[in-house]
């Protein structure tokens, strides 16, 4: 067989297989619609809180009405102890307490100092962040509010320097927004095109190999081949591949990120250079892989259970730094590892490709790695 009928025999094994195409089309069209869909609010707005006042005072009240007056939090239930509050956060009608005790007015009224207590529900770090936020903002607008009226200043200027003697601007660097969605949705993009490879491929020989057992070769016609007929099938394999996974890669990175507004700062030609070893590496990773598979099904349990960890050991929800240096030798295994970390510099903060360097050197450590196995597996596969 010819270069090109291995190309023309892959793409009909692509097209003609229903469960195939649901992993190299469907799969990466409709995951970054879905995922960028979920997340495109970015941040958490009106997470309900629940309010125990035993001040009963002004200035509990007027605490209240500016902690509900903000975005991230509602003030939507109110509940006559802490015990009774938590049982209406255990049953998931809120996830914060607003706790005010007895002497909270009094205090303040002594010059002594009030306290007002946040209970939040940690199993989700958003809930928090929001509850935390607002109920710090309020409690320094307010501290500020008493520290005014106790100093006796006869200016604004002069409140000013005294509420604030250190003034300081908050700048949020490359995540403009704050959101989660301009966070995590980076990483995932680059990881889907990775795991719906290794999906299609891996059906695509698993099927392969079901034939293979239900229509043996006869012994005498058994044999491997040469590594000219095996570097011929592999190239076109891969080319096949190529062809629809960049169609894939330029949605799933260009086109989808805008669609909803996320951050985009790459630079189009560092991107094409970049994602080159990326691809190639995914490729012939994922061939590797597939000489493994022996059933079509088997090797989405594989994927499944290997998606998150390989988030997570990326780098991009946890600091590279803390991750176990074992850890880390795993991580160097994927070639997602290192398209993720590369893709969301370029992304995120408008690296160029000599920003990215080290990354893109792995990339092709890691393409010149799984090729060579590639080459390896196709060689001692029987031909189809």
């Amino acid at each position: 067989m010819s270069f090109f009928d291995y190309i023309i025999d892959e793409l009909k094994a692509i097209f003609k297989d229903e469960g195939v195409l649901l992993f190299f089309i469907v799969l990466p069209l409709a995951y970054p619609l879905i995922y960028s869909w979920i997340y495109n609010n970015e941040v958490v707005r009106d997470v309900p809180v629940v309010l125990v006042d035993d001040s009963h005072s002004a200035m509990s009240r007027e605490f209240t009405r500016k902690f509900d007056a903000s975005p991230d939090v509602s003030v939507t239930l109110e509940a006559q102890s802490i015990a009774e509050a938590q049982d209406m956060i255990g049953h998931g009608e809120a996830y914060g307490i607003l706790y005010f005790p007895k002497d909270f007015d009094t205090n303040t009224g002594r010059l002594e100092q009030s306290h007002v207590s946040i209970y939040c529900d940690m199993s989700y770090m958003l809930t928090y962040k929001a509850i935390m936020q607002s109920a710090t903002a309020v409690s320094s607008e307010m501290g500020a509010d008493l520290q005014k009226q106790l100093l006796g200043n006869h200016t604004k200027r002069e409140d000013e320097i005294a509420t604030k003697p250190l003034e300081f601007d908050e700048v949020p660097l490359f995540n403009v927004t704050g959101g989660y969605g301009n966070f995590i949705l980076p990483a995932v993009l680059v990881l889907i095109i990775q795991q719906a490879m290794l999906l299609g491929v891996g059906m695509i020989a698993g099927t392969r190999n079901e034939e293979r057992r239900r229509n043996p070769y006869p012994t005498s016609l058994r044999g491997w081949r040469s590594w000219g007929e095996a570097a011929v099938s592999l190239s076109g394999q891969s080319v096949a591949y190529l062809m629809v996974f960049s169609v894939m890669l330029a949605w799933i990175t260009l086109i989808v990120p805008r669609i909803f507004g996320f951050v985009q700062l790459v630079h189009g030609w560092d991107l094409l250079l970049f994602f080159t070893p990326y691809l190639l590496s995914c490729v012939f990773f994922s061939v590797t892989t597939s000489s493994l598979v022996t059933y079509r099904e088997s090797v989405m349990l594989v994927v499944v259970y290997t998606s998150l960890p390989l988030l997570f050991l990326s780098g991009i929800s946890w600091p590279q730094s803390s991750i176990p240096g074992w850890w880390q030798g795993v991580a160097y295994m994927f070639p997602s590892t290192f398209g993720i970390r590369g893709f969301v510099r370029m992304s995120s903060m408008g690296a160029l490709l000599g920003d990215v360097t080290p990354e893109y050197h792995m990339l092709w450590i890691l393409t010149l790695i799984y090729g060579c196995i590639a080459l390896i597996v196709t060689k001692l596969r029987t031909p189809q």
